[in-house]
């Protein structure tokens, strides 16, 4: 069996195939962890009442290793062959030949497509907190979403930042209470309700934010060092969809609830499925589900069913 992308999801899907008596192989571009690994802090996985995302996803890795999986990193799928009983898989090295694939292939940030973005990227606009929030010791930065993942960053960088202020183009945060609680709390940390950025300003680097009021109509120039986006993700489903696998109207892969996409022995699992929610205890389970399904799809035991 072959699953593609290292992540959450496809770590817990190769611990189980690999139990269950499949020669299995994970493929990743990128290191292996997924947007797990950058989560600076984790509160809400069972087990660990805090763990640096990093941390979580390391141990995962080591688990799925010694459950005997061969894991690829560096390694990017180019091209995928699903038609067949034999899938064909072709990677920047290689093609390879399996009975069943799993796509946990995640998700990237969004953009927010404002002027300046693009050309601040890397000089100021950052899309990882724990990646770069260092760069930013000592000064002033803005982070710009309202979810779990924009509140986390801030939360995050005002331990090395001079000033944060977190932009939100509602009156509410969607993220959980606890996170949003401990923010409050923290006295270098303001909150811009009804704010949108419209642009991005600087030199060399990062210089202006421009915000939008969206209740007030006002408009102001914030100075500031450095822009954080925090504003979703969307799913790396491009060559699944190029396959003949079946996207909703946003990218994300249609599943069913035991992970089968509409083409037999495709499975899919974690940020890049249509499933509502975003989490790693959610995207373990669904590798889990997928890896079994997988398995039952190999090898027919008595009580699989198509």
């Amino acid at each position: 069996m072959i699953i593609i992308g290292a992540g959450a999801a496809g770590l817990a899907a190769g611990i189980y195939a690999a139990r269950s008596g499949l020669k299995t192989l994970v493929l990743e571009e990128k290191m292996v962890g997924g947007t797990t690994a950058d989560a600076p802090l984790i509160e809400n996985y069972p087990g660990f009442e805090s763990i640096k995302g990093l941390e979580l996803a390391q141990l995962m890795a080591k688990h799925c290793r010694k459950a005997g999986v061969t894991i690829k990193e560096f390694e990017k799928v180019v091209s995928l062959d699903l038609k067949s009983e034999i899938k064909l898989v072709k990677t920047s090295r290689a093609t390879y030949e399996t009975k069943a694939v799993i796509i946990a292939s995640g998700s990237h940030y969004r953009e927010l497509g404002v002027p300046g973005e693009k050309e601040f990227r890397g000089r100021g606009v950052s899309y990882c907190g724990i990646c770069d929030g260092p760069l930013f010791k000592g000064k002033r930065v803005l982070v710009v979403g309202g979810g779990n993942s924009a509140v986390i960053t801030a939360l995050y960088v005002s331990e090395l930042a001079s000033e944060v202020k977190i932009a939100h183009r509602r009156e509410t945060f969607r993220a959980e209470a606890a996170l949003v609680k401990a923010l409050k709390e923290k006295d270098n940390v303001e909150i811009l309700w009804n704010m949108e950025l419209k642009e991005i300003k600087g030199e060399k680097i990062v210089g202006k934010a421009i915000l939008y009021n969206n209740k007030t109509e006002e408009t102001i120039e914030l100075p500031i060092d450095g822009v954080f986006v925090q504003v979703g993700e969307d799913p790396n489903s491009q060559l699944a969809k190029e396959a003949g696998v079946k996207v909703d109207e946003k990218g994300f892969i249609l599943i069913d609830i035991r992970q089968r996409t509409n083409i037999a022995g495709v499975y899919a699992a974690g940020d890049v499925t249509n499933h509502p929610v975003k989490q790693v205890g959610t995207a373990v389970g669904q590798g889990i589900t997928s890896a079994l399904e997988a398995y039952g799809y190999i090898r027919r035991p008595y009580y699989y069913k198509l």
